[in-house]
């Protein structure tokens, strides 16, 4: 089987003894769902219960949900439950009749944009978000070429798939793509910033001298799947070439978004940008499928005018209702204030284990949002793929739940529900200790 970095660096390869009843159901799957779907972790946990940052097994085990973005605002939230259950017994159906829902959300939705991005529309995947969002850069543009990170991942439709090289296997980016690396502030210090301007200055050109000519950069701004990089300076003078040049900004929001990062509700504000097209997906409903794309409304404009739009399930009443009460709960339980400092407090105890142990070479992140980079050699800072991999599996094994990110796949990826709290940071933190002390 091919190798996808961000599908197979954390993923379960067989022949780890799992208990019968775990055997029996990965075999039924693989048996049902085929080989093409992936498991977590060596020894796959078995799932049944959910409340706030932690999971619990059929066992009745309880894990820490140091990963999941998903439910953003925690498992089964109260207020989200309630306001599903409400709208699900009274109406669900599409966006072509009229329901006061998807306009008060929307208008909630595009006043934390800013007036700028002034228009939304909806979909059920980031994948679908940014497949159309392509559509929209293109006929806006008259232009073909899109400009993605090294380790990019931006969703699986046949169109996403062709600017996600995360993907790897036997995936094909396509001929009207270039890819410019990550803006690795480990390796790259100071320069960062110039480096980044001068790779997509250079991708620029060469898409214009192949005549594809340049649509878009599509950028997670906070670079998630290559490997977490927050720092805020890189992307303005990218943008600027970029608009210089006649293209558009498309910022992917679908992890670092609704206030991940504890400094705005977007990952592009701390970057001092404004996008022309942003994406949203995984939290925005708190494990429905919703998802969205805004824009600027010159920019959206061709698109609207030539081509009809409709999707049978994205904004119906009920994910509106859902999405609305995850608004709700972020403002109401102040959970970007919370991002900033626990993160702050889970970072700081990383730090302190990090800084007894070379194998940690970096530690990195803004709110609820850290990567931690494991290195063989600090001074060379040669990514470690296995300790990385190893150190994933103990702290599975000690109940708490995180994974990996990276070309390299040694970047652990640290991103909890943002009501994690500072008994999760300290139960978080006894068990990476000892996890880190324990691979040596």
């Amino acid at each position: 089987m091919s190798f996808s970095n961000i599908m197979d660096s954390n993923s379960y390869s067989g022949g780890v003894a799992t208990d019968p009843d775990s055997a029996e159901l990965i075999s039924a799957r693989e048996r049902m769902l085929g080989p093409a779907y992936r498991l977590f972790y060596e020894r796959p946990v078995h799932l049944v219960r959910g409340a706030g940052s932690h999971l619990f097994d059929a066992d009745g085990e309880r894990y820490l949900d140091a990963y999941n973005n998903v439910v953003s605002v925690g498992h089964c939230h109260p207020r989200v439950v309630a306001a599903i259950t409400r709208q699900a017994e009274t109406l669900n159906t599409h966006t072509r009749y009229l329901h006061d829902g998807i306009v008060e959300y929307s208008e909630r939705l595009l006043a934390t944009l800013g007036g700028e991005v002034d228009q939304v529309m909806y979909a059920c995947t980031g994948s679908e978000a940014n497949d159309l969002a392509l559509r929209v850069a293109q006929m806006h543009t008259g232009a073909r070429g899109v400009i993605v990170t090294r380790d990019a991942y931006h969703g699986n439709t046949e169109a996403v798939t062709a600017i996600s090289p995360s993907i790897g296997g036997a995936t094909t980016i396509g001929a009207h793509v270039r890819i410019v690396d990550a803006p690795d502030s480990y390796r790259s210090g100071g320069q960062v910033a110039d480096r980044f301007l001068a790779d997509v200055a250079a991708a620029i050109a060469d898409l214009e001298a192949a005549g594809h000519g340049l649509s878009c950069l599509v950028v997670d701004t906070f670079f998630s799947s290559d490997g977490i990089y927050p720092d805020p300076s890189v992307l303005a003078p990218a943008v600027a070439a970029v608009r210089a040049a006649g293209g558009v900004f498309l910022a992917d929001e679908v992890q670092p978004g609704f206030g991940r990062t504890g400094e705005a509700m977007w990952g592009f504000t701390r970057h001092g940008v404004v996008p022309d097209l942003v994406t949203m997906g995984k939290p925005m409903a708190n494990g429905l499928p919703v998802a969205a794309m805004a824009a600027r409304s010159e920019v959206l404009e061709a698109f609207a005018r030539e081509v009809p739009y409709f999707n049978t399930f994205g904004g119906n009443p009920v994910s509106m209702a859902a999405a609305g009460a995850v608004l709700d709960v972020i403002e109401d339980e102040r959970l970007m204030d919370n991002a900033a400092r626990v993160g702050t407090a889970l970072r700081d105890e990383i730090s302190r284990i990090a800084a007894e142990n070379p194998r940690i070479g970096d530690v990195r992140g803004a709110g609820l949002y850290v990567g931690v980079e494991m290195v063989t050699d600090p001074e060379l800072k040669t990514p470690d793929r296995a300790g990385a991999h190893d150190l994933v599996n103990a702290m599975r094994d000690r109940k708490v739940l995180i994974s990996v990110c990276g070309a390299d796949g040694n970047v652990l990826k640290v991103r909890p529900p943002l009501v994690f709290s500072d008994r999760d940071v300290d139960w978080f933190s006894t068990e990476f200790a000892g996890a880190v002390a324990a691979l040596g």
